[in-house]
């Protein structure tokens, strides 16, 4: 399997929300694009699907030690080498100082997983997003923006969004593996306890804490969205066709009254395709 082929396996299988949104790219950027959302989806299995903190700590350590060898020029993981390869060089955007910077950002924004699974507060919670989501988006956008050298401006709180639009969506599925990001505090405030979402008991006090939730992610993406320039809209159109799934995605978790603690709402790959292709 060469590189290119990995990336694409591990980012964005067929059917996959990335798969479709990737789609919206120039054929020329995929393979950039792809080989970014691999190395991203390689970092969340790194700290999400490791139950022993060592073993977990020390994988992340290593794609520090990695990000060292692409710099140099001799990355060692298939990722990194689809990275180096189709960025070209350091001149790249992905690959300049600001790129650089965003890639260990994102690496650093994994590993505060390994150090907590519960926050405070919205504060603390936010940091997590930008460190990681914001981080990635700048990253991604960078990569085949028109104007790359002002693009966090407004990419980061885009990527902040739909990371936290996505810690939302899987309540359920991120309570199995131990983690809750909703912040304490705010449990505290609709009267639900981890417990409650450990063990999948809903209620009306669950209904109102996601129905706040969602609210607040849909009116981040929102307000995210709004503020890409005109001139940078159509070079974005992986991000926005994201988005866009996202949006639809919490349409069929409200109408299923949130019942996100014991299943995976998702759409269809249909659907899938129909919201992407829309995204112009």
């Amino acid at each position: 399997m060469n590189f290119d082929d990995y990336c694409q396996q591990k980012a964005a299988p067929e059917g996959s929300g990335t798969y479709y949104a990737l789609r919206r790219a120039p054929a020329s950027q995929q393979p950039l694009l792809t080989a970014l959302y691999a190395f991203y989806r390689e970092l969340e299995e790194t700290v999400k699907e490791t139950s022993d903190p060592t073993i977990g700590r020390t994988k992340h350590a290593w794609w520090q030690s990695e990000l060292v060898r692409l710099d140099g020029g001799e990355p060692t993981h298939p990722v990194t080498k689809a990275l180096r390869t189709h960025a070209g060089d350091a001149a790249h955007p992905v690959l300049d100082d600001a790129g650089r910077t965003a890639l260990a950002t994102v690496v650093d924004g994994f590993g505060m997983d390994l150090d907590q699974a519960r926050y405070l507060d919205w504060p603390g919670l936010e940091r997590y997003l930008d460190q990681t989501g914001g981080a990635f988006a700048t990253a991604l956008a960078r990569a085949c923006a028109r104007d790359p050298q002002s693009a966090a401006t407004w990419a980061a709180p885009l990527g902040s969004a739909l990371l936290l639009a996505e810690r939302v969506q899987e309540i359920g599925d991120d309570a199995r593996n131990g983690r809750i990001y909703i912040p304490i505090d705010e449990l505290q405030r609709f009267n639900v306890t981890a417990a409650d979402i450990i063990n999948r008991k809903y209620g009306d006090a669950f209904t109102d804490l996601m129905r706040f939730q969602t609210g607040r992610a849909r009116e981040t993406l929102a307000r995210a969205l709004d503020a890409i320039p005109a001139a940078e809209r159509a070079t974005q159109r992986v991000l926005r066709a994201q988005a866009a799934l996202s949006l639809a995605r919490f349409d069929e978790i409200e109408r299923e009254n949130f019942q996100v603690l014991h299943q995976r709402i998702a759409l269809t790959p249909i659907r899938k395709l129909w919201i992407t292709w829309k995204t112009r």
